[in-house]
C-alpha cells in the first residue's frame, strides 16, 4: 500500500513531511474504497458497516481540511438555509405556575414553609364556640334557678283580664334574670286603675322569689305602712337606703338577684322618690346594678282608661304614660324604668273575680246570683263591651255580705 511511503523519514522536517502525510492519506482512503468495493463479499457484515461509516466521516472532513486558502468562503448570502427538521421540538415556554392533575392530590413541597395562620383561626374558632355554648348553658342555669315557667303559670292561673300585661312583664323577667351581670338594675313601673290587680300581683310576684331565692332576699314594701303621714321622709328614706344595702349585699354573696316590690308609691314623697331614682342609676357598685324593682302604683290611671276606651288595647299608652309621669317626677324619665300600663276589666273577668271569691269563702257559686252581684258594679261602656270601673275592687265586699 502507499500509505507506508513516508516510513523512516521522521527526520525530515514538517515543510518536508506534509506532502508524503497527504500521499499517505490518499492512498490510505483509496485502499479503504477498494476494499470495501473489491472485496465486499469477504468481509463481515459488521465490518462493512465500519468502512461505510469511516468512508462518510472521511468525505465530510475532505473539504475543510483539503480547501485552498484562495477559495472564498461561501458567505451569509450564499450559505443555503438550514432546513428545519421536521422532527425538531419546538420550545416551548415554561410556565411559573406547577398545574396539577385533576384526578391527583394536590401536595405542596416539603421544605416550603407552611403559614399557622389557618391553624391559629381554627382554634380561635373553636374557643369562640366554647364560650358561646357555655353562655348558652349558663343562661338556661339562670332561668331554671328562678323557675320562670312556674310563675308565669301562677300569672296567668290568678291574674284575670291581664294579657298583654303579663306577657311584657314575663319578657322583661326572663331577659333580665337570663344572666347575672348586668349594667343596670330591672325597674318595673306597674300603673292602672283601681281595683284591675296591681296589688295582687305583686303579692304573687313575691310569693313566687320567696319559694326560689329565699324571704331575705324579698322585700315588700307599703308606702302607709312603713312609711306613715306622721314620720319625716328623712327618715323614711334612711331607713329604706339601708334596708336597700343589706339585701343587695346578701344577695352579691349567694350570687343571686333579690326582688323589691314597692306598693302605693302614688303615696311616697319627693324625698322617698329621689331616694329611688338614685338606686336605679347605672353607674354604682355591683351590688346595686343586679336587683329588680317593681313599682305599683294608680298614678296616670285617667290616661289609661280614656286611651283604652279609645283603642279596646294598652299597646302604645307606654309613651304617653311617660309624658304624664316625667311630669310629676324625673323617676319615670330614667330611661332604665320599664312603664307597663294595666288595661281595664271587663264584665267577664268580674265574673271570674266572684266565682273564685265564692269558692273561697265556701259559698256555692250560682251562676244566676253572679251575675245579679256583677250587675251591681258601674261599667264603662265603649265599643259593645263593658270595662269595670272599679274592676274587683268590691267583690270581696260584696261576697262578705251574702
Amino acid at each position: 500500500m502507499n500509505f507506508l511511503l513516508c516510513d523512516g523519514q521522521m527526520d525530515r522536517t514538517d515543510d518536508e513531511m506534509e506532502p508524503c502525510v497527504k500521499a499517505n492519506r490518499v492512498g490510505r482512503e483509496s485502499g479503504l474504497e477498494n476494499v470495501s468495493s473489491g472485496s465486499s463479499s469477504a468481509l463481515p457484515l459488521q465490518l462493512k458497516a465500519m468502512v461505510r461509516i469511516r468512508s462518510k466521516y472521511l468525505r465530510r472532513m475532505r473539504p475543510e481540511h483539503g480547501a485552498s486558502p484562495s477559495s472564498p468562503e461561501p458567505t451569509t448570502a450564499t450559505r443555503p438555509e438550514r432546513s428545519a427538521s421536521p422532527h425538531r421540538r419546538k420550545g416551548r415556554r415554561r410556565m411559573s405556575r406547577v398545574m396539577f392533575p385533576s384526578d391527583r392530590k394536590k401536595y405542596l413541597p416539603k421544605n416550603r414553609d407552611r403559614s399557622r395562620v389557618k391553624l391559629f383561626l381554627f382554634l380561635f374558632f373553636i374557643v369562640v364556640f366554647l364560650q358561646v355554648y357555655n353562655a348558652i348553658e349558663n343562661l338556661d342555669d339562670h332561668v331554671e334557678k328562678y323557675d320562670l315557667d312556674g310563675l308565669e303559670r301562677a300569672l296567668y292561673r290568678e291574674v284575670f283580664g291581664q294579657q298583654e300585661t303579663l306577657e311584657t312583664l314575663m319578657y322583661h323577667l326572663n331577659d333580665y334574670l337570663s344572666t347575672y351581670a348586668h349594667q343596670r338594675p330591672l325597674v318595673l313601673s306597674m300603673h292602672g286603675a283601681s281595683g284591675v290587680g296591681k296589688s295582687h300581683l305583686g303579692r304573687l310576684l313575691a310569693r313566687h322569689f320567696r319559694s326560689v331565692v329565699g324571704n331575705d332576699l324579698v322585700v315588700q314594701y307599703f308606702t302607709l305602712h312603713h312609711c306613715p303621714l306622721q314620720e319625716s321622709p328623712e327618715n323614711c328614706t334612711s331607713k329604706l337606703i339601708r334596708r336597700v344595702t343589706k339585701v343587695v349585699t346578701q344577695a352579691e354573696e349567694e350570687e343571686r338577684i333579690p326582688l323589691f316590690v314597692l306598693d302605693e308609691v302614688e303615696l311616697m314623697r319627693p324625698p322617698l322618690l329621689d331616694m329611688l331614682r338614685t338606686l336605679m342609676q347605672p353607674k354604682q357598685t355591683n351590688e346595686f346594678l343586679n336587683v329588680v324593682y317593681v313599682l305599683l302604683s294608680s298614678l296616670g290611671e285617667e290616661e289609661i282608661t280614656a286611651y283604652y276606651l279609645q283603642n279596646a288595647s294598652a299597646s302604645g299608652a307606654e309613651q304617653l304614660l311617660r309624658q304624664t309621669l316625667g311630669k310629676l317626677h324625673p323617676l319615670w324619665e330614667e330611661p332604665g324604668v320599664e312603664i307597663i300600663p294595666l288595661t281595664l276589666l271587663e264584665r267577664s273577668h268580674v265574673v271570674q273575680c266572684f266565682l273564685e271569691e265564692m269558692t273561697d269563702e265556701g259559698f256555692y257559686p250560682d251562676p244566676a246570683n253572679v251575675e245579679r252581684l256583677a250587675g251591681e258594679l258601674a261599667y264603662h261602656r265603649a265599643g259593645g263591651k263593658e270595662y269595670a270601673k272599679t274592676g274587683c275592687k268590691q267583690v270581696v265586699a260584696k261576697v262578705n255580705l251574702l
